[in-house]
């Protein structure tokens, strides 16, 4: 009897899992509507927020210049930075008329100070897109403004964009590549079936009018983290969002290289996700359960003999699914990924689930940048 349970509590998982992959990720690797014609480019502000990023601000800035758009300009925010960012910045304001620096000297008792930099940095944007991106990210072409722009419509108060990390050696960088893939799938896929819930701050695009009109971060001023997905959360609707993503929209961003601070970055990301709606909870909530039951019940089972045909079969076809929507979605974004890999980093999302995310819904305080 409880044999039998644990059976269908495991077929309950596989189905439910296949349904997330089948009916929702899937959706990333379907072409995206034409978007509508809207005459004339929109001027956009592509806004950088960076505390301690003047190396990365040297390799970034050129190539946001050299972008092939009509009108645009580049607002950094120097959030106290301790590093020489403040006079690089400085100098490079004299001889790029594109660059519109703003240096926060302080940050008030009640405010987080990547927000409060992300809001003068809004306020002091000339345009009303604005295209927000990090310090440490890179346009993979010199159209990524020019893409992400044909979401810009009348109707449109959101775009999302997706953002991979680059390759290098090691476990830890093919971990960090399937986590961002395997959230990309989530974020872009529930938004193309009416849901959108998050976008990723390392490419992202929203209306400044609509920033002030809703008062910006007020609700979560003091929080650490939610500057985009829970920004996202809480004004993204079907009608009002839209994404783009090909291989000319796409920003690289380069990963962490020690698991501490990779711990650390999406302990504060993932920190805020309790306070997303609750139909949001509940989706992503219902995909975690699956995803933990299908991996301890499928270890268990094996114990029993009559089952292990039955589980070979169920996770057989759990992994072709998988293997088809990640190499589908992967060659829809634009880059690819090792799909040979994916049984391993599959089981590590496992661990990943007890590591990291259930600890961050817990977590009362966490820093942006030390």
């Amino acid at each position: 009897m409880v044999l039998s349970l644990l059976w269908y509590i495991f077929l309950g998982a596989l189905g439910l899992q296949l349904l997330y992959y089948l009916l929702v990720f899937l959706r990333v690797a379907l072409p995206l509507k034409p978007s509508k014609e809207t005459g004339t480019l929109p001027g956009v502000t592509i806004l950088v927020c960076a505390h301690d990023e003047e190396e990365n601000l040297k390799e970034l800035l050129p190539l946001l210049y050299e972008q092939d758009y009509p009108d645009f300009e580049v607002v950094v925010v120097d959030d106290r930075s301790n590093d020489n960012t403040y006079d690089f910045l400085l100098h490079e304001k004299e001889v790029q008329p594109k660059l519109n620096p703003v240096f926060v000297s302080n940050t008030p008792d009640y405010a987080n100070g990547k927000k409060w930099g992300l809001t003068l940095g809004i306020k002091a944007a000339k345009h009303e897109w604005v295209l927000l991106t990090d310090a440490d990210c890179r346009p993979n072409s010199k159209e990524w403004i020019k893409e992400m722009a044909s979401g810009f419509t009348d109707e449109n108060t959101f775009v999302l964009g997706y953002s991979p990390y680059y390759k290098n050696k090691g476990l830890l960088n093919a971990f960090i590549r399937f986590e961002t893939l395997f959230v990309g799938l989530q974020y872009l896929g529930f938004a193309r079936s009416g849901l959108p819930y998050m976008g990723v701050g390392r490419n992202l695009a929203y209306r400044k009018s609509f920033f002030l009109e809703k008062k910006g971060f007020h609700d979560f001023f003091g929080l650490t983290g939610g500057d985009d997905d829970l920004w996202v959360n809480r004004h993204a609707r079907r009608k009002n969002t839209q994404v783009v993503y090909n291989e000319k929209a796409i920003t690289w961003s380069i990963p962490e290289e020690k698991w501490s601070t990779y711990y650390r970055q999406k302990k504060r990301h993932l920190s805020v996700g309790k306070l997303y709606r609750f139909r949001d909870r509940f989706l992503l909530g219902g995909l975690a359960l699956s995803h933990v039951l299908l991996w301890l019940l499928g270890i268990g089972l094996l114990a029993f003999p009559t089952l292990q045909l039955q589980l070979a079969i169920a996770w057989g076809v759990r992994f072709l699914s998988q293997y088809l929507v990640f190499a589908l979605a992967a060659r829809r974004l634009g880059y690819r990924f090792d799909l040979w890999l994916l049984p391993i980093l599959d089981f590590l999302y496992l661990i990943y689930y007890f590591r990291v995310a259930m600890p961050a819904q817990f977590a009362k305080r966490v820093q942006w940048r030390n």
